[in-house]
């Protein structure tokens, strides 16, 4: 039987170029717990990944000879001592990371801007990342969204046709300059549409990629500015449910606070939509913070309703998503309204390895599930630097997420598990399988592979905008 031989630990250089190790082995962290990634956990870094060096981090990798974790401070290149900085991926849509990158801070670290960091190794000329594939929508596929030159021809259409549609403008930055994958949609006409409404939030979330403050790290992208009008968000929303493939408008997005601040705004809208065409699924993306105003939205015709968290436990969402004037109980009331309305109802879990799968956080959400009968789990990386979250919410240790993700299909086997938002002519369809992790990471597996060199691969320090 051939011995299972592990990526390598790769580390980058002053010149933005990485190496792989000769003798160390990729390494995970869970929460703060240094791991030896389980074989069934590794996959082939999937297109649409990013690389980033971590500044300021030092790479520890393990050494199967002494069975050992060993963190690099200096390494020798040529005939130079040199200090060398880990090195992150970050994974497409789809993709649920399974462990953090294997770090050791220096003094002088920085916070790391908001990205979802994973660990990556090198074996047999390829990168490769310690993730599942927990939703294999096709809608998704990086492969749609590479074509700039299109985008732009196709925006610069619609801007002449509604020129003075400010949403509309704001979807075409999002687009260009954000990279956005939903923006880009509303140009090609086809699938889920953002429909950003709130430059206010009644939130003040760790990880907010829309604002944060100036002594922290950068925001991904710029909040709304204004708040549309109802004529300015039908003008976007319509055109789509009436013309677009498998046609999802959502309110809610990552470029603008919580959506349910303009409520009055979105039941309008609703009703609007909903004289003008039944076709398509409106959605909405929410915090969950105003239970009666979900019920006036579920009235007026929505669709489905996703509500963020990132913990079952007061205390840890109070941590993290630190709520103004409203508590995790309206939160909770939000779903069961939105169930009581017959609406399809899931919630946006924010996964982090080492947190999320600890088991008071797995006993806190099956007792969620139970208490909502919800519909899906959608589990999303969250974007934010490993510490910062880790000092926000404490130390602790993880089982594992695919463990997590197994005791979930245990208790709840109609529980549909997932990534992206449905269209209502799939609530209640399974979606083709995906594959997931079936063991527990194991620390003492031996495998050596023969010392080498990669060829250098020119990455970036992770920057604030998207």
């Amino acid at each position: 039987m051939t011995k299972f031989t592990y990526p390598s630990l790769i580390f980058s250089g002053p010149n933005g170029k990485i190496f792989d190790h000769p003798r160390l082995k990729l390494t995970g962290r869970s929460g703060e717990r240094l791991i030896v990634p389980d074989p069934s956990e590794l996959v082939p870094l999937p297109r649409g990944s990013q690389l980033f060096t971590l500044p300021g981090r030092k790479p520890v990798g393990w050494d199967v000879e002494t069975e050992t974790f060993n963190p690099i401070k200096e390494t020798r290149i040529g005939k130079r001592e040199r200090q060398f900085n880990a090195v992150a991926a970050f994974l497409p849509p789809g993709y649920i990371r399974t462990l953090l990158p294997a770090t050791q801070m220096r003094g002088e670290a920085p916070i790391l801007p908001l990205w979802a960091y994973s660990s990556v190794g090198w074996k047999d000329g390829k990168f490769w990342a310690t993730g599942v594939f927990i939703d294999p929508n096709p809608h998704w596929d990086p492969k749609y969204f590479g074509n700039d030159l299109l985008l732009k021809r196709k925006v610069a259409l619609s801007l002449k046709k509604e020129s003075g549609n400010r949403l509309l403008q704001q979807l075409s930055r999002c687009a260009l300059e954000y990279h956005c994958f939903a923006a880009k949609n509303v140009f090609y006409r086809r699938w889920e549409c953002p429909l950003p409404t709130s430059p206010s939030c009644n939130a003040a979330c760790i990880g907010c990629i829309s604002l944060q403050p100036s002594e922290c790290c950068p925001a991904s992208m710029e909040r709304i500015g204004f708040v549309p009008t109802t004529e300015e968000v039908v003008g976007v929303a319509l055109p789509h449910l009436k013309e677009a493939e498998d046609a999802i408008v959502s309110f809610g997005q990552g470029c603008e606070g919580e959506p349910l601040m303009q409520w009055q705004l979105l039941e309008k809208s609703i009703r609007k939509l909903r004289e003008e065409t039944n076709r398509g699924t409106i959605n909405l993306n929410t915090n969950g913070s105003l239970p009666r105003k979900v019920e006036r939205l579920c009235e007026a015709g929505l669709n489905s309703i996703r509500v963020t968290l990132n913990s079952p436990h007061p205390k840890y969402y109070n941590r993290y998503h630190k709520p103004r004037r409203y508590t995790f109980r309206k939160v909770v009331d939000s779903l069961l309204v939105a169930k009581e309305k017959g609406i399809y109802a899931s919630i946006n879990l924010l996964v982090f390895p080492g947190f999320t799968d600890r088991e008071k956080e797995i006993e806190g959400l099956i007792r969620l599930i139970r208490k909502t009968n919800l519909d899906l789990i959608q589990m999303r990386n969250l974007n934010i630097d490993p510490d910062l979250y880790l000092q926000a919410m404490g130390k602790g240790e993880g089982i594992g997420i695919s463990k997590m993700i197994e005791i979930l299909k245990k208790e709840f086997p109609s529980l549909q598990l997932g990534y992206f938002n449905r269209t209502k002519e799939n609530f209640y369809k399974n979606p083709p399988s995906s594959p997931f992790i079936k063991r527990l990471c194991r620390k003492s597996v031996h495998g050596s592979t023969e010392p080498v060199l990669s060829e250098p691969f020119t990455l970036r320090e992770p920057q604030g905008k998207r």
